[in-house]
C-alpha cells in the first residue's frame, strides 16, 4: 500500500515529464513561447489532481494484485 505523500510525489514527477512534453509540442504548433508556457503550466496543476486522484482510486481496485508470499516461521 502507498501512502498519499507517495501518491503525491509520483503524480509530480510524472507532471513534470509530461508538461514538459506538452510545452515543447505546443511551441512546436504555435510558435509562441509564451502561449506553451501557459499551456503547460496549466497541465501541470489540472494533471497532478487528476493523476493523484486515478492513483488513490486504483489502490482500491483488486484487480491483478498478487497476495504477499506467506512468511515462513522459524522453529
Amino acid at each position: 500500500m502507498e501512502t498519499r505523500t507517495r501518491s503525491f510525489a509520483k503524480a509530480l514527477s510524472w507532471r513534470i515529464t509530461g508538461s514538459i512534453d506538452t510545452m515543447v509540442i505546443s511551441l512546436i504548433i504555435t510558435g509562441s513561447i509564451k502561449l506553451a508556457a501557459a499551456i503547460g503550466f496549466t497541465e501541470v496543476l489540472t494533471k497532478s489532481v487528476l493523476y493523484y486522484l486515478h492513483e488513490r482510486a486504483w489502490l482500491r481496485v483488486p484487480y491483478g494484485r498478487v497476495p504477499p508470499p506467506a512468511s515462513v516461521e522459524k522453529t
